[in-house]
């Protein structure tokens, strides 16, 4: 038979390298790509070198792709206008909805690739049948055996087009990235592959250095998607004028000056410029006064049970009222709460417990138990 063709998303990390050569395991025809996106703070010559080295270590052939004028036009600009607009937005999730799983399916099907497949710790699984089925890689099962987990697998019987799949959350619960992928269109779930998504970040270095990869300990990136490691602040100024103001206290005390409230987000203590040794945190930004508002860590201020969501992309459309969890953050354990209101693109959100630093402009995903059934972008 015909082996099945992959496009790889290679970044020069060792996530999308490890990913490329489980494929290549597995019997694919493997194609890796680099994809560029931004030329102007990153170093991405030496991360397109790293990537171009694993490929010929895996013998495999090697692309790149311009996709800048599309990452700066989708992207970047979007991330200025909802900070000009007083929100803190997800430049990865767009970075996923646009260019990751957009542009670079295009680029599969001019390649007549079968799938794409990025280094994301995520997996794929049923909408009908819970959590736990999905496919992955033979190392991955053997690794999740080990560890005395479940591992998941899809049906021989129909094909992926056919079945309705969601995403899980990753087996390795400190980089899980599900959070980032909300925003993808579902119709392209049948065309994606996580290879790595069983997998826990030790066991992907130990494949690499098992392959003799030059990148087994290169560190992770951070920071903006294809950006990279930025002073946010500087950044914005690029674009956005300062407008300064008075940092108040909640209850009404002038304690600074800030130099614009479009550079904070809620929540935020770094950055304040404030003496006195007390932190404070920002709990509120009002424009028409100009004013930042601050308080203690623990101030009430900073808590809230419930939220309004907009801009939703399901993957499972639940009805109301659906008792579910959720993050509004990266990195968040999942939280329970009720979706008490379902509107064509908006929805009504009331969590068990009070949330800290609820930031509008930030993405709220939500799951069933490890199963993410959509997303949205806070009001």
């Amino acid at each position: 038979m015909k082996k099945k063709k992959v496009l790889v998303g290679m970044s020069g990390g060792v996530d999308s390298s490890v990913s490329a050569a489980l494929l290549l395991e597995q019997g694919y025809e493997v194609v890796g790509a680099f994809m560029k996106n931004w030329t102007e703070t990153c170093d991405w010559k030496s991360e397109r070198q790293d990537a171009a080295r694993v490929a010929a270590k895996l013998g495999i052939p090697f692309l790149t792709f311009d996709f800048e004028d599309e990452y700066r036009g989708q992207v970047v600009e979007n991330m200025f206008k909802e900070f000009e607009a007083g929100r803190t937005p997800n430049p990865d999730v767009m970075c996923n909805k646009y260019i990751k799983f957009n542009l670079f399916i295009k680029e599969a099907d001019r390649l007549e690739c079968d799938y794409v497949a990025t280094g994301h710790y995520a997996r794929l699984c049923h909408l009908d049948r819970g959590v736990g089925r999905c496919e992955i890689p033979r190392l991955a099962k053997r690794l999740a055996r080990d560890d005395k987990k479940e591992s998941c697998h899809l049906d021989r019987g129909a094909s992926r087009a056919e079945r309705s799949l969601s995403i899980c959350k990753g087996f390795d619960t400190n980089k899980d990235q599900s959070y980032f992928l909300w925003a993808v269109d579902p119709k392209v779930l049948p065309r994606i592959l996580f290879p790595i998504g069983e997998m826990k970040k030790p066991d992907v270095r130990k494949k690499a250095q098992e392959l003799e990869l030059d990148i087994a300990d290169k560190k992770d990136s951070t920071g903006i998607c294809f950006v990279g490691e930025v002073d946010i602040q500087e950044f914005l100024k690029t674009r956005i004028p300062e407008d300064p103001g008075d940092v108040v206290t909640v209850d009404g005390e002038v304690i600074g000056k800030h130099n614009g409230i479009n550079f904070y987000t809620i929540g935020q203590r770094h950055g304040l410029n404030i003496g006195g040794g007390t932190p404070y945190y920002v709990v509120e930004k009002r424009p028409e006064t100009k004013e930042l508002v601050v308080s203690s860590n623990f101030h009430p201020a900073l808590f809230k049970k419930e939220l309004v969501a907009i801009n939703l992309n399901w993957f499972e459309k639940p009805t109301a009222p659906h008792k579910c969890s959720a993050r509004i953050r990266y990195r968040q354990e999942s939280q329970p709460c009720t979706i008490s209101k379902i509107e064509k693109n908006r929805v009504e959100v009331i969590f068990d417990k009070e949330q800290r630093a609820v930031t509008p402009g930030q993405s709220i995903v939500f799951y069933n138990e490890d199963k993410m059934i959509g997303g949205g972008i806070i009001e």
